[in-house]
């Protein structure tokens, strides 16, 4: 039996068009350093509860991670690079000040060599990734678009990378349909 809000199925991502993915994390150079690293720490879950409470900013999901004692993480989903922009510009959100505050402290050499900070963007194209989730609650990219029965998109990862939506495609996205009794090809 399935975990709670778990499906008992497989699905896929409803992503259609392009993804925007930001990985955002931090990581502990010196553990005894707190005073230059819980800050920072503590500036990213503030950010999210911000961005939580204006859903029109663009981020549509995220997940906390951690790749060791040291390193933490955060995989977030955007409606489009111009809101993630939008964002990390707009001088009466917190990322604004919270960076601020970074470059003081780098000008006055009171940053360098305690915590690290690091970031990678992506704009992936459809027809570029594909998702997944056995027995799972929406998760991820899922979490962030919404999920669809795996056979829409393809029971393969092949016939998902090549599934094209009506907003990808210019209203004329791949419809395909089988025979009675009949597979589709690489079903």
């Amino acid at each position: 039996m399935p975990g709670r809000n778990a499906t008992a199925t497989r699905t896929t991502a409803a992503a259609e068009g392009d993804v925007t993915v930001l990985l955002i994390g931090m990581r502990i150079n010196h553990f005894w350093a707190v005073h230059h690293w819980l800050p920072v720490f503590l500036a990213m879950p503030r950010m999210l509860r911000e961005l939580a409470k204006d859903p029109e900013r663009g981020l549509l999901n995220h997940v906390l991670l951690t790749a060791s004692p040291r390193t933490y993480y955060v995989v977030q989903y955007w409606e489009s690079k111009e809101k993630l922009y939008e964002y990390a510009h707009s001088p009466d959100m917190f990322h604004h000040r919270a960076w601020a505050i970074i470059n003081r402290k780098e000008r006055k050499g009171r940053v360098r060599g305690h915590v690290g900070l690091w970031h990678e963007a992506y704009v992936v194209p459809e027809g570029s990734y594909e998702s997944i989730y056995a027995d799972m609650p929406a998760f991820g990219l899922a979490a962030a678009h919404g999920q669809v029965p795996l056979e829409r998109r393809g029971k393969r990862a092949r016939d998902r990378f090549a599934y094209r939506s009506d907003k990808a495609a210019g209203g004329r996205a791949e419809k395909r349909v089988a025979a009675p009794g009949k597979a589709l090809d690489g079903v």
